[in-house]
């Protein structure tokens, strides 16, 4: 398979400041601390519902269209810029790993993540790379709850590591490519 560039970097999470912190918006939190490591500032577009950062050569986008509708302003900026599924990597949480567990994936189903099935359905195609980050478990009942839940403050330091991590993982797959990334990331234990 043929390895292509990351063009695009898109962070999932909820527009407004009721879900700012939320298990959800780790995604937001992510492609927010790259931002700000590049000193890039978030730009509303008039033409697709998302805000965009230019952070070196690789545009971030936060798409504001609620999770479930990310697909949308995903692919109508993709399209805008003439970027290939396979140059998106898709930062977005995951109630089914451990909280601070990173999995990079080339290619897959949503694994019922609505804001992941949302781009898949737009793009029709699965072979979009994605960043997955542990938010810890969700009980069989509540996933809903679980995921529109704040992080507790014990696991708040942890969370912190792991957005300093994802964000490592993000430019080492900017830099690097994503194999290499996958590679460095992948493992279970700290890096």
């Amino acid at each position: 398979m043929e390895e292509k560039p990351i063009r695009l970097v898109a962070g999932l999470g909820n527009p407004g400041p009721e879900y700012a912190a939320t298990r959800h918006n780790i995604g937001f939190m992510v492609v927010d601390q790259l931002a700000a490591q590049f000193g890039a500032t978030w730009e509303k577009s008039t033409k697709w519902d998302a805000l965009s950062a230019k952070c070196g050569a690789v545009l971030v986008i936060k798409p504001v269209s609620f999770m479930n509708r990310s697909g949308y302003p995903l692919f109508a900026v993709a399209e805008f810029y003439k970027i290939g599924p396979k140059e998106i990597l898709v930062v977005l949480d995951d109630f089914a790993l451990p909280l601070g567990r990173l999995r990079l994936r080339a290619c897959g189903g949503s694994g019922g993540h609505n804001g992941l099935e949302s781009i898949i359905m737009q793009f029709g195609i699965e072979e979009i790379p994605r960043l997955r980050i542990g938010i810890g478990e969700a009980p069989p009942e509540g996933s809903v709850d679980h995921v529109l839940s704040r992080f507790f403050d014990e696991e708040k330091p942890l969370v912190r590591s792991t957005i300093n991590r994802a964000v490592e993982a993000v430019k080492c797959a900017i830099d690097n490519g994503l194999v290499s990334a996958m590679n460095t990331f992948n493992q279970t234990g700290e890096i």
